[in-house]
């Protein structure tokens, strides 16, 4: 098929977290023989440098753009006209209309406010929606005129979109009533997220710590990674350290120092924020623990700890979009006597722990792969380009 695809990131395999499927996603499909040229706007240089290196030219049609900055009235009012569009500058956005001019068969934007892009083309647009602020923003309420103002903009641009568009995909069920609450005719599909397994490297046995690390990694620029840090800080680990007194809590995160400023101080916590690898920080930890009290989709990171072989502890909206069992591939509960138990419960059984890792190593390396994840978006690739059969 001719395929063009936006995405809102550089396809790099460490970078932010869609990234890690921009990967898979090209890769992929110029590996099976599809005729791809995929557009990014970019916010990285070093990110920008780095796709170029890993999907040169001519084997790949991959063109990055950077993110521009925007200034004045004009921005403002396309900013009102249409929230979340600024990532896309008029070069990418010329260059986008020329490719389309001469013919595709489907227009696959990565994330909901590139469908900003595909709105004269909704025929033949998927758009992969990861997650929905509807959701996410349900219980939030600002308090600063700005917040409620970008609050109200985010939610109303997302019904717009949901409602222009026809063709959705998303990694989690949990999305599609929304979707169709907002669209009742939208074309949804369910299909998974995925990463490439074969990057991460699975930590043997011997080279693990014997020292009750818990840790948790994510951006606390994102709503459920800072609330997950804080329900850890406050209400699950001053038990799991009185049961445990040689426990030691790290997390680690974009602006994480800034965000839980409040907890630097706490005895046996270490925060660390905008750190270049979060692979020395998984391959020395013991258990990973992530408890969100709200987030749609799926929580890349729990894949990631997944991958690398680390035991992990979460709630059901941790294992969104998986297909996780509780007491296999991770702990899971919702309330915080369960969390509590399942973490201190790892921390002392080196067997569990080994289990439960190899479990999800697996899961990732079966369900959540390049290939299963490919092969279901190819499907849904043959039902959109399927013409309409008779009336």
């Amino acid at each position: 098929m001719r395929v063009v695809v936006v995405m809102i990131e550089a396809p790099v395999p460490f970078g932010k977290a869609v990234a890690r499927w921009y990967c898979v996603l090209l890769k992929e499909l110029v590996a099976r023989g599809h005729r791809v040229t995929a557009f990014a706007a970019c916010g990285d240089p070093r990110e920008m440098a780095e796709a170029k290196r890993l999907f040169p030219a001519p084997a790949y049609d991959l063109r990055l753009y950077p993110i521009p900055v925007r200034r004045g009235l004009r921005s403002k009012c396309e900013t009102l006209r249409r929230p979340h569009s600024y990532m896309f500058g008029e070069a990418l956005r010329a260059d986008l209309d020329c490719e389309l001019a001469a013919g595709f068969d489907v227009l696959h934007l990565e994330e909901l406010w590139a469908g900003w892009l595909g709105l004269r083309h909704a025929d033949k647009a998927l758009v992969n929606v990861f997650y929905l602020a509807g959701i996410d923003q349900a219980l939030t309420r600002p308090t600063t005129l700005r917040g409620r103002l970008d609050r109200w903009l985010m939610l109303g641009a997302e019904r717009r979109l949901l409602r222009r568009l026809k063709h959705f995909r998303v990694n989690s069920p949990r999305l599609v009533p929304e979707i169709l609450r907002a669209n009742p005719r939208a074309d949804v599909a369910v299909s998974p997220f995925g990463i490439d397994a074969a990057l991460y490297a699975y930590a043997p046995d011997e080279r693990r710590t014997g020292d009750p690390v818990v840790t948790l990694i994510g951006s606390m620029g994102w709503s459920p990674s800072a609330s997950a840090a804080v329900r850890l800080l406050t209400r699950l680990w001053p038990e799991i350290q009185r049961r445990v007194p040689a426990a030691r809590l790290v997390i680690v995160g974009w602006s994480a120092r800034s965000v839980l400023a409040d907890y630097l101080h706490l005895p046996g916590v270490t925060i660390a924020e905008n750190v270049p690898d979060a692979r020395p920080y998984f391959e020395a930890t013991v258990v990973f623990v992530y408890a969100p009290a709200r987030g749609s989709g799926v929580k890349v990171k729990v894949l990631e700890a997944f991958a690398y072989g680390v035991p992990v502890v979460t709630t059901c909206e941790g294992i969104e979009g998986l297909a996780v069992t509780d007491g296999v591939e991770a702990g899971v509960a919702d309330d915080d006597a369960g969390l509590i138990e399942r973490t201190i419960a790892l921390l002392q059984d080196p067997a569990a722990q080994n289990r439960q890792r190899a479990a999800g190593r697996r899961l990732v390396e079966t369900r959540y792969g390049p290939t299963p994840t490919v092969d279901a978006l190819e499907a849904i690739y043959a039902r959109l380009v399927k013409p309409p059969g008779p009336a």
